[in-house]
């Protein structure tokens, strides 16, 4: 049996390199201009980088990840979140010592061991930004504005910016008391995984897809009503920021996003009609995350975005501009029972990639017709045409591939027989060839 791509990864082929550029790029954009500067880090992290962050009774570190142990005895687990690991890094190259607050954006995979669906794959790609070192809600509201404006900007309508409050250390742990008490009397209606979070994990319970537990979860008591006085003051004013960005959104009481790190603003995007099954970009404060693992305590904000579920609504809606054509030129090898067009052919390569024209040589052991289609099948714009006569007449034929139309050209060279009978060419001219290529019409 042919080996393939293991179960829930995607190769990215030629053909979709250019929607990939086209997010990243539009990405970029948006993080430049909001003042985010890029980090990378690595694939991998030692295992408690996750399991103090992301916490050890979520789903995505009980039954998600990719950890193993190295050959060193390490345990290592592949990257399933991109926020820890840049807070990892924060910590052991002291950026707090930056000028703060501290603006950095990424573009990473991202490893999940969950059953693979459309939108939802093993290995998938994130955007993302996180503001450190700014408590206030005008950094929520900064973040919130930047996701959504990027998947405005990309042309996606009929969005649902979902908002929610889940409180901090210090009003929580009386809203998990409240939640308990409600929900003590009904474990046997629950879903075995809630039944289980019930026990571990209460605040959990408001996240479950199952249907079974989705009334029980709108009857259960709001986190937005149980927030402290600070809390309480800093949701009015995120509500107030997003209301002067121009943002208008729903408050979902169920949401609380699926790692433990989340304090008071959590917040989702979702596409009109799948809902929360589809999130295309989702985050919220995390200001106990670095002081959890090991630094001093830095508040902090942001979000991740899944580049390919936000490729695939874009497909889907038509929304990404029509691939113009890069020019990339041919040059053909006319047959010729002399060496000098082949030779020629090779210097005017060389002299075209130097003047950063992109330039591929035909496979000469084939006729021009089939060289012209090999054109035609690496989506070439040109072919340049060179053989004895041509070079006979100091001059070389260019045909535009797409129109049709051809055109006789200037090229002028010497050529010179060194001593071991190797033809060489001296003070090649093609500078009419350039000047064509730089104003192709």
């Amino acid at each position: 049996m042919p080996l393939q791509a293991p179960r829930g990864t995607n190769d990215i082929l030629p053909d979709s390199q250019f929607q990939w550029n086209y997010f990243r790029e539009s990405a970029e954009l948006i993080a430049s201009i909001h003042g985010y500067d890029k980090i990378d880090t690595p694939v991998f992290e030692n295992n408690d980088v996750f399991s103090r962050a992301v916490g050890t009774s979520t789903d995505v570190m009980e039954k998600e990840t990719y950890t193993f142990e190295d050959r060193g005895g390490e345990l290592i687990t592949l990257r399933p979140e991109g926020t820890a690991p840049v807070c990892r890094a924060f910590i052991e190259h002291g950026m707090h010592n930056a000028p703060l607050p501290l603006r950095l954006f990424y573009i990473c995979p991202i490893f999940r061991y969950e059953r693979p669906q459309s939108g939802r794959y093993r290995q998938h790609h994130q955007f993302g930004m996180e503001l450190l070192g700014n408590e206030l809600p005008e950094a929520d509201a900064e973040i919130i504005s930047a996701a959504w404006e990027l998947l405005k900007n990309l042309g996606l309508q009929n969005l649902n910016l979902l908002v929610n409050s889940i409180g901090d250390s210090n009003c929580r742990p009386k809203y998990m008391q409240n939640l308990i008490s409600f929900y003590s009397d009904k474990i046997s209606s629950l879903c075995k995984d809630c039944q289980r979070r019930f026990q571990n994990n209460p605040l959990r319970l408001l996240d479950c897809k199952n249907i079974q537990c989705q009334e029980i979860i709108d009857q259960a008591p709001k986190s937005i009503e149980n927030l402290c006085k600070a809390c309480a003051q800093h949701w009015d004013k995120l509500c107030e920021n997003l209301s002067i960005f121009g943002l208008t959104f729903e408050v979902d009481n169920r949401l609380v996003r699926g790692f433990d790190y989340y304090t008071r603003t959590v917040f989702e995007i979702v596409p009109p009609t799948e809902g929360r099954m589809s999130t295309l970009a989702g985050g919220g404060r995390y200001d106990g995350l670095i002081s959890q693992l090991g630094g001093k305590y830095m508040p902090g904000v942001g979000f991740g975005m899944g580049i390919e579920r936000v490729i695939q609504n874009l497909s889907k809606s038509d929304l990404f501009p029509k691939n113009p054509l890069a020019m990339k030129v041919l040059i053909i090898q006319a047959s010729d029972d002399t060496p000098i067009p082949e030779i020629c052919c090779k210097y005017l390569s060389s002299k075209l990639r130097d003047n950063s024209i992109p330039t591929v040589l035909g496979p000469i052991d084939r006729s021009v017709r089939s060289q012209m289609r090999y054109g035609n099948s690496i989506k070439s714009t040109h072919a340049i045409i060179i053989g004895e006569t041509e070079l006979s007449t100091n001059m070389v034929t260019v045909r535009d591939l797409n129109s049709g139309e051809q055109r006789q050209i200037p090229l002028k060279f010497d050529l010179d027989s060194s001593q071991d009978s190797t033809i060489l060419i001296n003070n090649l001219d093609c500078s009419k060839l350039l000047q064509y290529f730089k104003n192709p019409s």
